[in-house]
């Protein structure tokens, strides 16, 4: 399931001074898993082929611990969440940190749409895992549209 929220992008704008050219797309660290490596695949896809100057990222590993610059770029843009795994760590520390989630992905989600594919292993993907991360990264890349070519 994707959790996506439209009333966000307005009360950003209402909040903000004026509309914004970029947002945030924030992966889970994911570590060792699969799920993990489909959720940063995903976002470096956004982010560096399918909405460059639009969206950009953050280190996940810089908000946790704190970063002043990154907690600043996260309280002042419109993030999208990519969580792995149901721990949901990328949106809770967005949440946290006072910054506001337009969609939340759930890449267990997608994954379970395709039942008993083998997505690759935590460095390697398949062609299934690759599939997996083009449906994730439209799902990312609509919202973007909406949020900043709207």
């Amino acid at each position: 399931m994707i959790d996506v929220r439209p009333d966000v992008t307005e009360e950003f704008l209402m909040a903000s001074n004026g509309p914004t050219d970029q947002v945030l797309v924030i992966p889970c660290s994911g570590i060792g898993k699969v799920h993990g490596l489909i959720s940063r695949e995903a976002v470096y896809r956004v982010t560096d082929a399918l909405m460059p100057g639009h969206a950009d990222t953050v280190c996940l590993a810089l908000l946790v611990t704190g970063d002043a610059e990154t907690r600043e770029k996260v309280r002042h843009h419109p993030c999208i969440t990519v969580d792995g795994c149901p721990k949901l760590c990328a949106r809770k520390n967005v949440e946290m940190t006072g910054g506001e989630v337009a969609l939340g992905v759930r890449v267990y989600d997608t994954l379970k749409r395709h039942r008993g594919a083998q997505f690759g292993s935590p460095t390697s993907l398949s062609d299934q895992g690759w599939q997996a991360v083009e449906e994730i990264a439209e799902e990312i890349t609509q919202t973007v549209h909406q949020v900043v070519l709207k």
